[in-house]
């Protein structure tokens, strides 16, 4: 899949709109209900493999918006490296920042459960980590302002105002994973029209770059790709990216109970 060159979409570092970024923003783009399921693929060798699938949720809870995404490898790919990662985030209606993050991953042999507890208000965050939930232990972290995690980010990017934007601006995120707190930014590219995406249609999209969080699986090189739907949604379609073996896609495979219509479909197969 070819991609359009940075250069024709990136202009001068001098003309760059930098955008604040906020700590609250209103949700305009999902819904109770909405499920949205992404088909993952692996590239080796220039072999794209169908590795497996992950599903994104939201439920409505008084107030709360609980986000959920559960990703495992297919059945048949578990041969070479099983993956069974859940996610969990409970946020803020009013602001969409995280109150609860819960993470509970099997990669290979490797396990982890976080679940971590933010005061937005007090700039802290409580995490409860280890291999197991029965062998975490308790930490205490102090926060630069106000954070979200690596689940509530992707619902706060989708209610962001790109028609204001200009191609090349700059969205700063903070995000607090791994112990650690994350200073990255998100890049708009501008709008592209009819992109085909496999097995689904053709749509009018947005394009964005957010920066990778470097380590054993993006190197200083990765830069990673979002095309959305250039409608009020906002749902990603194809995110692509290489990695430090290969590179990874995953493409939209289905959805339901979306906010509203999807008017940027071109064609639907």
């Amino acid at each position: 899949m070819a991609f359009t060159p940075a250069s024709r979409l990136i202009p001068p570092p001098a003309v760059e709109q930098q955008i604040t970024t906020a700590c609250d923003i209103k949700n305009k783009s999902f819904k109770d209900g909405e499920a949205i399921t992404y088909k993952l693929y692996y590239n080796w060798n220039f072999v794209w493999f169908s590795a497996g699938e992950v599903t994104f949720k939201v439920a409505e809870h008084q107030d709360q918006y609980h986000l959920s995404a559960h990703g495992a490898t297919y059945k048949s790919y578990e041969w070479f490296y099983k993956v069974d990662d859940k996610y969990d985030t409970y946020v803020n209606k009013e602001t969409l920042l995280p109150e609860i993050s819960i993470r509970d991953v099997e990669e290979g042999k490797y396990r982890l459960y976080d679940k971590i507890t933010f005061d937005q208000e007090e700039h802290k965050a409580f995490s409860l980590r280890g291999k197991t939930k029965e062998q975490a232990e308790i930490q205490e972290y102090d926060l630069n302002g106000c954070m979200h995690d690596i689940l509530s980010i992707i619902y706060y990017t989708r209610n962001l105002n790109y028609d204001a934007m200009s191609n090349g601006s700059i969205i700063p995120v903070k995000i607090f994973m791994d112990k650690e707190e994350w200073p990255l930014k998100v890049r708009y590219l501008g709008k592209e029209k009819k992109k085909k995406v496999k097995g689904l249609g053709v749509f009018n999209t947005i394009k964005f770059s957010p920066e990778v969080i470097l380590g054993d699986i993006f190197t200083e090189d990765s830069k990673m790709y979002v095309w959305a739907t250039d409608d009020e949604n906002r749902i990603p379609l194809v995110i692509e990216s290489p990695i430090s073996v290969g590179s990874v896609k995953a493409v939209l495979k289905d959805y339901k109970e979306l906010r509203y219509d999807l008017d940027s479909a071109v064609k639907l197969y």
